[in-house]
Parts: structure tokens; sequence; C-alpha cells
């Protein structure tokens, strides 16, 4: 898997994003890397990176999360040291974008930065059991509200296509025609397809570049996967 020194992902709300970045920084750091991870979602309060503090500080990763992260302030704010991440090309940078365009506006004011040195990829996290993002026609209006919002354009997609506790093989392969579909439309490659790690050999048998993931712990609960059919519009 080739890596870029930056790597932001974003994506609808409840597409699992919090979840991939944090492996992926695991990722990096199991490679021998040096990595920092800095949490911009100052919008959702369910799934915070800081969830996964004790991970990341074992494995050598430097977490950058806004203040009051994990309490009950309502808009916690962003860190002043986040310009580290980007400013210090000394080490690989990972952020975690806020849902849709509310949340890419934050990522703004790093834009300039990262756009100037280059080096990024930039990863629409997908997930079609989500409502508003069923279709590829409704994931391209989100992604083009986040790119609109945020002033940078997605490199890349994951998919992120899950139903929770409930996610198995078929879940996966019912999301390819999406994915694909997405893929076509927005002329961009899939990345990766994110998977829980106890069913990623039977998944690979079947589908290419397949990122396990070990899930985040939940500061809240979200509601039960269950009121996502997958059934809709897919077949």
């Amino acid at each position: 898997m080739e890596h870029k020194r930056l790597t932001l992902f974003a994506g609808h709300y409840g597409s699992g994003k919090t979840n991939i970045a944090v492996n992926y920084a695991l990722r990096l750091a199991r490679e021998g890397r040096k990595v920092c991870i800095a949490d911009l979602d100052i919008v959702n309060p369910y799934f915070r990176t800081k969830d996964s503090a004790k991970e990341l500080e074992a494995a050598g990763v430097d977490l950058i999360s806004p203040r009051f992260a994990n309490s009950n302030v309502d808009l916690p704010a962003l860190p002043a040291e986040a310009y580290r991440l980007v400013e210090d090309r000394s080490s690989y940078g990972v952020m975690d974008i806020g849902g849709d365009d509310r949340g890419a506006y934050a990522l703004g004011r790093y834009a300039p930065y990262i756009a100037k040195e280059n080096n990024f990829r930039m990863v629409y996290v997908a997930n079609c059991y989500r409502a508003l993002t069923r279709t590829a026609q409704e994931a391209m209006e989100v992604m083009r509200e986040i790119e609109d919002a945020c002033g940078l354009r997605f490199t890349d997609i994951v998919n992120n296509s899950h139903l929770g506790d409930f996610t198995d093989v078929q879940t996966l392969l019912d999301a390819q025609g999406f994915i694909a579909e997405l893929s076509a439309l927005s002329g961009l490659p899939v990345f990766f397809t994110s998977v829980r790690a106890d069913l990623e050999q039977a998944v690979a048998a079947h589908i290419p570049n397949v990122f396990p993931l070990q899930l985040q712990e939940k500061y809240f609960d979200l509601p039960d996967q269950r009121l996502y059919n997958r059934t809709s519009n897919h077949p």
C-alpha cells in the first residue's frame, strides 16, 4: 500500500471515517513510521479519535484532539497544535475530518499548506447503508459539498459499507455495485475496502485490497444499525 505524507479521511455522518483514520494511523506505526493523527471533527460527539487514545499512545502515535473532546461541552475548539501536522514534514499525518460540509469547513484553514506540499491523499469514506448516501448519486452530492467547503478535492474512495455488528460477507458483496458506480461517476480509484478483522480472509477471497479494522470503542452508543436495512436500493 502506497502512503502519502498526509492522509485525510472525510465522509457523511456515520460513514465510519474515525475508525478508519485510527486504524490507518496504527497501520503506519506498525510499519515503523513516525505518525501523528489529528481529530478535526468538531461536529460529531459520538465517535472521537480520542476514544482510542490508549491504543494510539501504546503504538507511539501522537494524538492531537479538540479541547474538551469527550466532555459535555457542545462544540470543542480546534487545537492550535494541529498546524504542526501540516508544517512538520518529518512525520506522517492522518486527519479525521468532520462529517459533511459543516465539518469540512474546519479543514479549510489547513488547505493552503496541504495543497502547497502536494503530498496528500484525501479519501472519501463511503457507506451505502447510511441514510442520504444509499445511491452513488447521493454519495456524489455529499462528496462535492465537502470539497466545496474545505477547498480540496478528493483523490480516492474507501468502501466502508457495513451494518455494524450485523455485517457479513454478503453485506460487502452487495455493496460492490454501489462502489463501482461511485468510482465511475467520480473518476476516483478505490483505495481499499475496509472490513472487520474477523471477516478479512473471507472477504479477501472476493474483493481486492481489503483493509482489516479493529473497531474503536465508543464513548456514546448510536442507534441500532438495523435501522439501516441493507436491502434498500441494493440487490
